[in-house]
């Protein structure tokens, strides 16, 4: 009896560990790799394409000596937020503001004249930008633009003779090559580790999808085992010879801190992106018009495939680029400009290279017929035509820097009017608690449809004001100021 009490006693208690074990690191969050203000989420010269860097050309040193310079420590401040006391607000009390909090990223230096890339949710919200070289000198940083859908940020100091980095060739990057990780971990600053690429076009499904605000995520990030922790984010993934081929975004982690996985954004993702924030204020998204999936056993068979890879074509849009080409549901995109396509999130990386107006070469299986299509992106609303930046000039008053919105932006928030702040200089308003993005619809109960209305109001003005609008999100506020 006791003998089987013994045997059953240790049988529970390694059933117990196990299951312990397997909730432990079974489902291993996603997490940013940065270091967040928000206690809830911790955020982890071109050259030609090139094939995978060569074992014996691997040199870890001068591939560090290449990249530290070049990556910047990334400090960011954010204005106190705004709170009020329901039983004071009732009786005319004042609001009460939290903390100034400050939090930190990394960044990559991209050109000698000052250009830096880094990730959308290191920046997202700051009041003020500050870069820290490996030198030790401090820069504000101005915001160029940013991409919630890629998680990119491109960002600009006052300097020339920079220590750009390298942009090397993601696309040939191989699974096991030898990759390092630079950055700013836990505030410390200029550090390098290696690891090798564990997978690539890895869909994580961290970024969020907003259609509302035209924010359609693309995930494809390199998978590595280097390690990165919460401070990396923005930091610099480099290959064997010190190349740029991704920049570090997120970690697989129950903690927080690194536990085997990391993740960036390929560097042939980054050119795009920041090419087009510099040429037309904004990321030029293409299409090609089809309802994808990857092909498991099952659609193999419903659709008489002979091969479990690439990406299927299960429906068409009426009209749309694919349609247009000759593309039928059914067909098995195999290859886009040359580049083999495995899987959905493969297919698009390689069509977020391009965009609406281009032309690209795709391969199909059809049956077991292979055919070569020539396809024209277009944006979502299916036109090849190219989104300019705004030739709408920015009006300037007490430190203020507005736009007018459109209508489509009106219904959206919900209002009749307004002006969006897109920058503040003046510290005076940024402590009532005006950000940018923050639209002004009613000055002293008046309303303001123009840049002109505003300025002509704000001139006449003496003593306090009460501006009223809606934040990005479409929350209403008010705030009050002196002039």
């Amino acid at each position: 009896m006791k003998s089987f009490l013994k045997v059953f006693f240790a049988a529970t208690l390694g059933g117990v560990f196990a299951i312990v074990l397997y909730t432990q690191f079974a489902e291993a969050p996603i997490i940013l790799a940065d270091q967040s203000p928000n206690p809830r989420i911790q955020f982890s010269n071109y050259n030609a394409p090139s094939p995978a860097v060569p074992l014996e050309s691997i040199d870890f040193v001068k591939a560090s000596k290449m990249t530290v310079d070049a990556v910047v420590h990334v400090k960011t401040t954010f204005q106190p937020q705004k709170y009020y006391n329901p039983w004071s607000q009732f009786f005319g009390g004042s609001p009460y503001y939290s903390q100034e909090q400050k939090a930190a990223g990394s960044g990559v230096i991209i050109s000698p004249d000052g250009y830096i890339v880094t990730n959308n949710h290191v920046i997202q919200n700051a009041s003020k930008i500050e870069i820290t070289t490996n030198g030790n000198r401090t820069y504000e940083a101005k915001l160029i633009g940013a991409d919630p859908a890629t998680d990119l940020a491109l960002l600009k100091i006052e300097e020339n003779n920079m220590p750009a980095i390298v942009l090397g060739d993601s696309d040939n990057l191989q699974i096991g090559e030898w990759v390092l990780a630079v950055g700013n971990p836990f505030n410390l600053t200029s550090t390098v580790t290696a690891g090798i690429v564990s997978a690539k076009a890895r869909n994580i499904n961290i970024l969020d999808y907003n259609p509302e605000n035209d924010i359609f995520p693309l995930e494809s990030f390199i998978q590595t085992d280097a390690a990165v922790n919460p401070g990396n984010s923005g930091g610099a993934l480099v290959n064997g010879i010190g190349e740029l081929v991704g920049i570090n975004t997120a970690i697989a982690s129950q903690t927080g801190s690194y536990s085997g996985y990391s993740f960036a954004v390929p560097v042939s993702i980054v050119q795009k992106v920041i090419t087009d924030i510099l040429e037309f204020g904004k990321v030029q998204r293409a299409y090609i018009g089809v309802n994808i999936a990857d092909v498991d056993g099952e659609l193999a068979a419903q659709y008489k495939l002979n091969r479990n890879d690439g990406a299927l074509v299960r429906g068409l849009v009426e009209g749309g680029a694919a349609a247009d080409a000759g593309l039928k549901e059914g067909d098995l995109i195999t290859n886009v400009q040359g580049i083999a396509v495995k899987n959905v999130t493969q297919l698009q990386e390689q069509v977020g290279k391009f965009r609406p107006g281009d032309k690209i070469d795709i391969t199909v299986q059809r049956g077991r017929e292979s055919k070569d299509l020539r396809v024209t992106l277009r944006d979502r609303s299916g036109s090849t035509e190219l989104q300019k930046r705004s030739e709408e000039p920015v009006k300037s008053t007490y430190g203020i820097k507005v736009q007018s919105i459109s209508e489509d932006e009106m219904r959206k928030l919900n209002v009749k009017n307004g002006v969006r702040i897109t920058s503040i200089d003046d510290t005076r308003l940024r402590k009532a608690g005006l950000k940018e993005g923050f639209v002004i619809t009613h000055i002293d109960k008046q309303a303001i449809s123009t840049p002109e209305e505003l300025t002509r109001m704000l001139q006449a003005k003496r003593g306090g004001i009460l501006v009223e609008g809606v934040h990005a999100n479409g929350m209403p506020d008010y705030f009050g100021f002196g002039l």
